[in-house]
C-alpha cells in the first residue's frame, strides 16, 4: 500500500470518527495535491467547526512543510474554522492538537509522538468541551488577522496585474 493510500485510508478513518460521535463531517478533494485543497476534513456541529489536517506515521516523528501548515492556518482563518492537527500513530491511536504545539525544525514543523503525549488529547478529550476549546484555538491561530489580511490583499494584487498582463 503506497503513502497516498495510506493517507486516504487515515482520513476515512478519522471521518468516520467525526460521523460516529454526531459531527457532521467531509473530506476535501484533492488535499496536499491540489492548489486551494489546504485541509484534509472539515467537521463541525452546532457551535464547533473545525479544519483539520490528518497525518499518520509509523515512526514517532512526523514532519510537514511550514508552507502546508501555514496554508491550512490560512484556510481555517478565511472560513472562520479553528485548525487541528491530527496525528495517527500506529497501534496508539489518534491525537489531537492545535499547530501552536508543532515544534520548529528550520524548514519544517515536527509534530512529536512524545508532544502529542504532553500536549495532545484523544478524540473524546479534545472535542469533549467545545466551548473551552474554542476559545483556546481561537486565540492560538499562528496568523494573526491583520496578516491574514495582508496575504489576502496581496493575493487579490497579484491576480489583478495578472489580469493586465493579458
Amino acid at each position: 500500500m503506497g503513502n497516498k493510500e495510506k493517507g486516504a485510508n487515515a482520513e476515512r478513518e478519522l471521518y468516520q470518527m467525526f460521523v460516529d460521535n454526531n459531527f457532521r463531517a467531509v473530506r476535501t478533494a484533492g488535499s496536499g495535491t491540489m492548489e486551494n485543497a489546504d485541509c484534509d476534513l472539515i467537521a463541525g456541529n452546532k457551535g464547533s467547526k473545525y479544519c483539520i489536517e490528518a497525518k499518520s506515521s509509523k515512526k514517532p516523528i512526523k514532519y510537514i512543510t511550514k508552507d502546508q501548515v501555514n496554508r491550512f492556518v490560512t484556510f481555517s482563518q478565511i472560513f472562520s474554522l479553528k485548525p487541528v492537527i491530527a496525528v495517527r500513530f500506529n497501534r496508539l491511536g489518534w491525537f489531537f492538537i492545535n499547530p501552536k504545539d508543532l515544534k520548529d525544525s528550520g524548514k519544517n514543523w515536527v509534530v512529536s509522538l512524545e508532544t502529542c503525549q504532553k500536549k495532545g488529547k484523544k478524540f473524546s478529550q479534545f472535542f469533549r468541551d467545545k466551548t473551552k476549546n474554542n476559545n483556546l484555538l481561537q486565540k492560538d491561530l499562528l496568523l494573526k488577522d491583520e496578516e491574514l489580511n495582508e496575504l489576502i490583499k496581496e493575493d487579490y494584487e497579484a491576480e489583478e496585474n495578472l489580469k493586465q498582463d493579458v
